[in-house]
């Protein structure tokens, strides 16, 4: 079996579609996503650093959908967007899409979406966001988004929409008008706070939905947000990461689960112990070789893992093991800290009306 090349989705954004390696941008962040490739390419990046640098307002806007679960994929973006909230004091933006993931069927009801909006709201306290410079927005509790989203969407067409999200005639009007409700979402900061420096972190899979939101913050004479690439990681069978092929470390994943999964994580390694030995591994291609190395180990210890692993001083089973010792360990206390999160503090980052 062959790697899956994810790198091409962000290799075309750069061909294709005008976007920017990151290597290009100078004094980027010391950071390990930064560090280690996890931030791949990007729109006017730089131009947020100098916005930072010159301590005029910033914002992070980072949307989330409400049908999903935080698992391992997530790790690089929530990382990135933490450490700038931490580092700059910057507040953080989160859209929960309650309403996308009704009109687009992955929730059966309103009720379903919102009750996960809020579970997910209170999941991304316990990873780390700081309650007094974190806002989620949860349109069927803050409506008024949906004013600035008939604002937008005078500013785009439906020609545009069906380009850039594939939709067709005969998908329902909510998807059609979504995009709007996304750009609002983004401009937001803007609109309400007067935040014109704001940055949206995405997979590259996404770029053509933020394209449409800086074409039209470029026709509503708004500043334009800046976009981050994050690089795609395989899911344990070595291809993309998705919730449907189940092939994501989910945080709310118990050991045992972990465990099985990392056992039967797509490996580099050899068909036997043997052959190993004499032949070595492939780390490039060797799933919990490529966790360890991007998520939890330093340059040295990373290039180390690497080089034994060639060598066949490093078995298969052994990277799994160590894999499973850190992923346990930050899952299980990701899961205490849920339990911990104090109910007065999700009430106020979450966004409600103005009376």
């Amino acid at each position: 079996m062959e790697k899956e090349d994810l790198s091409v989705s962000n290799e075309k954004l750069v061909r294709e579609f005008g976007a920017t390696p990151i290597s290009k941008v100078k004094n980027l962040p010391d950071f390990y996503t930064f560090q280690k490739g996890l931030m791949y390419s990007h729109r006017d990046f730089d131009k947020f650093l100098n916005a930072l640098k010159n301590k005029e307002k910033c914002a992070i806007v980072s949307g989330f959908n409400a049908s999903g679960t935080i698992h391992l994929g997530h790790k690089p973006v929530f990382d990135t967007n933490l450490y700038f909230q931490r580092e700059y004091g910057i507040p953080v933006f989160i859209p929960i899409s309650d309403d996308e993931s009704y009109v687009a069927g992955k929730v059966e009801t309103q009720e379903e979406a919102l009750k996960n909006s809020l579970s997910l709201a209170k999941e991304l306290l316990a990873y780390g966001f700081d309650p007094h410079k974190t806002y989620f927005i949860i349109d069927q509790i803050y409506t008024n988004i949906y004013n600035l989203a008939i604002k937008l969407s005078k500013k785009v067409n439906l020609s545009e929409i069906k380009s850039a999200y594939g939709y067709a005639n005969d998908d329902n009007i909510g998807l059609h008008f979504y995009p709007a409700v996304q750009s609002a979402h983004i401009l937001f900061p803007q609109e309400k706070f007067g935040i014109k420096h704001v940055l949206v972190i995405i997979g590259p899979d996404e770029d053509a939905h933020i394209r449409i939101c800086r074409d039209i913050a470029s026709r509503i004479g708004y500043e334009k947000p800046f976009i981050l690439h994050s690089e795609f990681m395989p899911g344990t069978d070595g291809s993309k990461m998705s919730k449907s092929k189940n092939n994501a470390i989910f945080f709310h994943d118990d050991r045992k689960t972990v465990v099985e999964k990392i056992g039967k994580a797509f490996s580099g390694g050899q068909k036997t112990v043997e052959e190993h030995k004499r032949l070595g591994g492939n780390p490039d291609i060797d799933v919990s070789c490529l966790y360890l190395s991007k998520y939890f180990l330093n340059e040295k210890e990373g290039k180390k893992l690497f080089e034994e692993y060639r060598k066949g001083k490093l078995l298969s089973g052994e990277v799994k093991k160590m894999l499973s010792d850190y992923l346990t360990k930050m899952i299980f206390e990701f899961q205490e800290r849920v339990k911990k999160v104090d109910k007065k503090d999700l009430d106020k980052t979450i966004m409600r009306n103005e009376s």
